[in-house]
């Protein structure tokens, strides 16, 4: 378990719901990834990332899923991808990465509570 924090600690970490509008291969990642572009909606817009989901998912079977992501953190750049948000997901027994996400539709844009 990781070090113990505030409630106000965890308020700072805004995680926002997107839904995935454009998904590519991304070869030139050290390990197997995928650039993913996601939209946050009017107040935060798409912002662009890379994963590393390629046990689970495929480019086209991506496209329009909701996927919860990190979106105040600073840009980080990946290879030749500047990654704007984190987006979460849990390792499955094998340590395939399963996204997380919400099991009903919502609004891109929405922040957890």
């Amino acid at each position: 378990m990781a070090e113990e924090i505030t409630f106000d600690d965890f308020l700072k970490v805004d995680i926002r719901a997107g839904r995935v509008v454009r998904a590519e291969p991304f070869p030139e990642a050290r390990k197997p990834a995928l650039k993913l572009w996601i939209d946050f909606g009017p107040e935060i817009g798409e912002k662009k990332t890379s994963a590393q989901i390629t046990a689970h998912y495929t480019p086209e079977s991506l496209v329009g899923k909701m996927v919860m992501a990190v979106v105040n953190f600073p840009p980080r750049q990946i290879g030749p991808v500047r990654s704007e948000v984190l987006t979460l997901g849990v390792a499955d027994d094998e340590g395939g990465v399963v996204l997380v996400t919400p099991d009903q539709d919502v609004t891109p844009g929405q922040r957890m509570h």
